[in-house]
């Protein structure tokens, strides 16, 4: 260690609950929150220094290789933020960081290695003459990582050092490129030509010069080069001229990516609140000047109560104060159709952030918020990251939605991050919903949240009525008719005569219809009638969908496919049969049923390209569809004056999968969907049809009725118990060998048994259930087996989750160990 260097503590995005002291030269940044190149176990890996190093192994303490900004990228509160996700969600600190910052922002460095001498002959050992071998046979500089995957070899770093010493070969590091910044060439006018002389003087014959100045001048003194030369016709040459007189500069100029900007802006509408929704305003801007950080707000409204009014009227007391805001969507309802409501109101001061734009349109978008170019940060769950200062609000629309939950490391709930980060800058935290969660429900009864409730439609509209039609008593009834050789009637029995009669009724009167079916594909599995036999996915222990229009079966978890079988693989029998329902059926039965009605289908399957939502949205909103079916992404957020019928098509869909939410979804599901209709004068009505009428979800979504359902859900979660009466971790440990699997999991749970006996006795207030196969056996050619650790203590939840993924070994070979702290589902 050199005079001058500084010991630095770094955070690596590696699965590893430890962070690494480093040296760094004088000179240079070493601020916590600044990004550095550093070796690591013979690579070189990107990091965030996030603090001061350990004196202790100054001596053994690696050079970084670069500090790569010039200030700090993580602003100090995310920086806080990553170190509390780390603690919550035990997970490490570089995978937080990793997950607050545009990817650009953590790109890998690259390795490269070229042939320049050859070696003695016999002078080689036989790793080193296969490295070589491979670089005779690849001239030219080869990626390290390449390399090493073409050779199956492990790591092949000790044969580089060798061969580089005995100056065989060049290696060379290549740093991560600066995050790309998107420029346009502009044309400005320099010099000022104000009078008729003036002009005469400079461009005397070169008519052309003075036209394209002109141009120029009409554009307000600076146009893109681009305007010149396509749009006014003139040749590069005559700019050349221009910037030779000293009349015009041409400079590149930054050019934010903004998929939104093309976008058509709404004029603002006037918002004046109804009763309800000043109250509301009042209690949250209130909360505003509040001393240290309000309590935070369930905005509980009903759907169609006008609740983004009183979010946008919060952002513009928000901005009135100088302050800043967040607002989340889920990424399902994130349209420009959402997007432009905000900016109607706030132009130019929204962002957007969300996973359908590109790295760079993302990095633009970071880059004007951390800039405070942009006051407003609208997205789906990793806008919470926004490098904001000063936040006054962060509001979490439509919060009971699964999306807000990380699917993979750090599992972060970003409802409850959103309640957090507010704390941390004494801002008004809003949580809304016409369906809370039972755990935001639950925080409101208890007195932890303040609740604030819009119980009636903005407009004076109403709620739709709902009905219920029995598929038992259907069922019943077409066997009487199948019986008796009466013809079947219209909808092919998946849409009942009622809910047939409706949708007539409605296309008649140029109305629009929503139907739901959260189920994709055309069948939900193939079955052998010979052998019972059906087809499961090979890399998962889930049977494989029937898509017809692609004639394909389809795995919907590892997207594993093949051709639609026409023979058993096990009997060979061609007697199969396409079993369940999906959307692509219902599509078909709904055109056979109306053959005269434009139909559009919105599932995963027809909104796979960029905006493909919006395009089918932009043709209901212009009366271009008359009966708009699909999944859950059809349930939210959607405000089309015209649909007056929801049918939903098996509301049983997802109610008795092997999980303690199954029953809140399938209500907030219903509930939400049945929102969609009614939402003018022309009034609305809602059929589910179901073979479960008396199930108390459906009932209280017949009634509308939130408190019913939730005080009956949240007894029922009493015995066996879960949450909100504990504290949840879900631990699933995985390996493509069935036995390992298993055995890893026994252990981890005998090893966490053992220590937590030890550190506080018999007396320690934990539940461990299981080891046990997870619902999904296998996923992703990876057996699982998983336990749940139960406790009313945060502090025993959070030690039991630690000592586990810090002290336990796993076993020998490809065995993983997954920590999901407040799970959404335990499939």
């Amino acid at each position: 260690m050199t005079a001058g260097d500084v010991l630095v503590d770094v955070a690596l995005p590696l699965p590893i609950h430890s962070t690494f002291t480093y040296r760094v030269g004088a000179g240079s940044c070493a601020e916590p929150g600044t990004r550095v190149l550093v070796p690591f176990r013979r690579e070189e890996r990107i990091g965030w220094i996030v603090g001061p190093g350990e004196q202790g192994v100054a001596d053994k303490a690696k050079p970084v290789l670069a500090v790569l900004d010039a200030s700090p990228t993580v602003p100090v509160d995310i920086l806080d933020l990553a170190r509390w996700i780390s603690r919550y969600y035990v997970t490490p600190l570089g995978i937080a960081l990793r997950a607050a910052l545009p990817a650009v922002l953590s790109d890998v460095s690259r390795d490269y290695v070229e042939r320049i001498d050859d070696p003695a002959p016999g002078t080689l050992r036989p790793r080193e003459q296969k490295v070589f071998d491979w670089l005779v046979a690849h001239p030219g500089p080869r990626r390290a990582r390449t390399m090493r995957k073409a050779l199956r070899m492990g790591s092949i770093w000790t044969e580089i050092r060798s061969l580089e010493e005995r100056r065989l070969v060049t290696h060379k590091t290549v740093p991560p490129p600066a995050p790309s910044v998107k420029t346009r060439r502009t044309v400005t006018i320099v010099t000022e030509l104000e009078t008729l002389v003036q002009r005469d003087e400079a461009f005397g014959n070169a008519s052309r010069q003075k036209e394209a100045f002109a141009f120029i001048e009409a554009g307000g003194g600076s146009v893109p080069l681009s305007a010149l030369t396509s749009g006014g016709g003139f040749s590069r040459s005559v700019v050349t001229g221009l910037e030779a007189k000293g009349l015009v500069s041409v400079t590149d100029e930054e050019e934010l990516r903004d998929p939104f900007a093309a976008a058509p802006a709404a004029p603002a509408p006037d918002l004046v609140p109804t009763p309800h929704q000043r109250v509301a305003l009042d209690a949250l801007v209130g909360a505003l000047d509040e001393p240290g950080a309000p309590t935070p707000f369930v905005l509980q409204g009903i759907t169609g109560s006008g609740k983004t009014l009183v979010y946008i009227e919060l952002l513009r007391e928000v901005l009135a104060r100088g302050k800043t805001g967040i607002v989340l969507v889920p990424e399902i309802s994130l349209t420009p159709q959402t997007v432009s409501r905000f900016r109607a109101h706030f132009g130019d001061e929204v962002a957007v952030l969300h996973s359908g734009l590109s790295d760079g349109e993302r990095y633009d978008a970071w880059r004007t918020l951390r800039r405070g170019d942009r006051r407003i940060a609208v997205g789906a769950r990793s806008a919470l990251f926004a490098p904001l200062s000063n936040l006054g609000a962060i509001v979490v629309d439509e919060e009971h939605d699964g999306s807000y939950k990380q699917s993979d490391a750090p599992r972060y709930q970003a409802r409850d991050l959103a309640v957090v980060r507010a704390h941390g800058h004494g801002a008004v935290c809003v949580l809304g919903s016409a369906t809370p969660s039972l755990e935001s429900w639950n925080n409101a009864r208890t007195g932890k949240f303040r609740r604030l409730i819009l119980p009636e439609r903005a407009g004076g509209g109403r709620l739709p009525e709902v009905e219920v039609i029995d598929l038992r008593a259907e069922w019943k009834a077409a066997a009487k008719r199948k019986a008796a050789g009466e013809r079947h009637p219209r909808g092919a029995g998946v849409l009942t005569p009622p809910l047939v009669e409706a949708v007539d009724a409605r296309l008649a009167r140029e109305e629009q219809v929503i139907l739901l079916l959260n189920r994709r594909g055309y069948s939900s599995f193939v079955q052998c009638r010979e052998c019972g036999e059906v087809e499961q996915c090979e890399n998962c222990s889930i049977s494989m969908t029937y898509h017809r229009v692609t004639e394909r079966i389809v795995c919907h978890h590892c997207r594993h496919e093949a051709p639609a079988p026409s023979r058993c693989p096990r009997c060979g029998s061609q007697d199969l049969s396409f079993r369940g329902l999906g959307t692509e059926q219902v599509e078909r039965v709904t055109h056979e049923t109306f053959p005269n009605a434009r139909v559009a289908r919105m599932d995963v399957d027809t909104t796979g390209g960029k905006w493909a939502h919006q395009k089918i949205l932009d043709r209901v909103e212009r009366g271009e569809v008359d009966i708009l079916l699909g999944t859950q992404m059809i349930a939210k957020g959607l405000d089309f004056p015209r649909v007056t019928l929801v049918g939903v098509v098996n509301a049983d869909v997802g109610m008795h999968l092997p999980d303690f939410r199954a029953s809140e979804r399938t209500f907030q599901l219903l509930s939400q969907v049945a929102g969609r209709a009614g939402r003018s004068s022309r009034g609305g009505k809602v059929l589910i049809q179901t073979s479960m009428p008396e199930h108390y979800a459906i009932r209280a979504a017949v009634r509308h009725d939130l408190e019913a359902f939730a005080g009956r859900e949240i007894e029922e979660r009493r015995h066996p118990i879960y949450a909100p009466w504990v504290r949840m971790v879900n631990v699933v440990v995985s390996s493509p060998n069935q036995r390992l699997a298993a055995e890893a999991a026994e252990g981890a749970v005998h090893y966490l048994r053992g220590r937590m006996a030890r550190a506080s006795g018999d007396r320690i207030d934990l539940d461990i259930v299981g080891p046990a196969p997870a619902p999904i056996e296998r996923l992703h050619k990876r057996w699982r087996w998983h336990f749940l650790l139960r406790s009313t203590s945060p502090a025993s939840i959070s030690a039991a989750a630690r000592v586990l993924a810090e002290g336990f070994r796993l076993p020998a070979g490809d065995v993983r160990l997954a920590i999901d702290r407040d799970p959404v589902a335990l499939l």
